[in-house]
């Protein structure tokens, strides 16, 4: 079975955070990077115009990760200072977000994935699905999170030849969806993406942290 893949790359914004863990290191500090996702996007079958995903459908998708990681303070759910950040919110000096399975690059690519795939899964109704995120931080640093691959397949790849990919013998591990974090205010600006679903879609990000 084929599958026909296509690629796109999203600016995400400027993001400021800190690995309070790396107490080895600068990383510890508060410190920020522009970040962008490449998208790679998977589907056993085009639409009737021949595409994988309509690139010109994914704005309220832009708009749920802009309001994630643009102009953001972005803070592990287990940081020391939790509460400093939460009364630096309140006092609207930042805009927090708080993720509670951690913050880094990888991180960032594993929410933006998981994301993705579920706004992608829904406007296609199934047909389409996301294969790869990469986040970038800068050229030189930048992690990815791929879906699992369930069985052998062959991929149409962007250049147009044909990949073999073998089933991953290792089981997936399935991560539950973040727990809201209602005491957090929303921000007075940047979209609010997940509140008016398209008529006739469920809530693409029902029990998020953006929903």
């Amino acid at each position: 079975m084929s599958v026909y893949t296509s690629s796109k790359q999203i600016e995400l914004g400027s993001t400021a955070f800190r690995q309070w863990r790396a107490s080895h290191s600068h990383c510890k500090f508060l410190h920020g990077y522009q970040l962008k996702a490449k998208f790679t996007f998977g589907c056993n079958s085009l639409d009737d115009k021949n595409w994988c995903v309509d690139f010109g459908g994914l704005d309220d998708l832009k708009h749920t990760l802009r309001n994630q990681f643009d102009h953001t303070t972005v803070v592990a759910g287990d940081d020391p200072e939790l509460e400093t950040f939460k009364d630096l919110n309140q006092k609207g000096i930042i805009q927090l977000r708080i993720m509670p399975e951690g913050v880094g690059v990888e991180r960032y690519a594993e929410w933006v994935f998981r994301t993705a795939d579920t706004f992608i899964q829904e406007v296609t109704d199934g047909r389409c699905f996301v294969v790869n995120v990469t986040v970038t931080e800068h050229d030189d640093n930048w992690a990815s999170h791929s879906k699992p691959i369930d069985h052998d397949t062959t991929f149409i790849n962007d250049e147009g030849a044909k990949e073999f990919v073998q089933k991953e013998e290792e089981t997936a591990t399935t991560l539950p969806p973040a727990t809201p974090l209602q005491e957090i205010p929303k921000p007075k600006q940047g979209a609010a993406v997940g509140q008016k679903p398209t008529q006739g879609k469920g809530n693409w990000f029902e029990g998020t942290t953006w929903g």
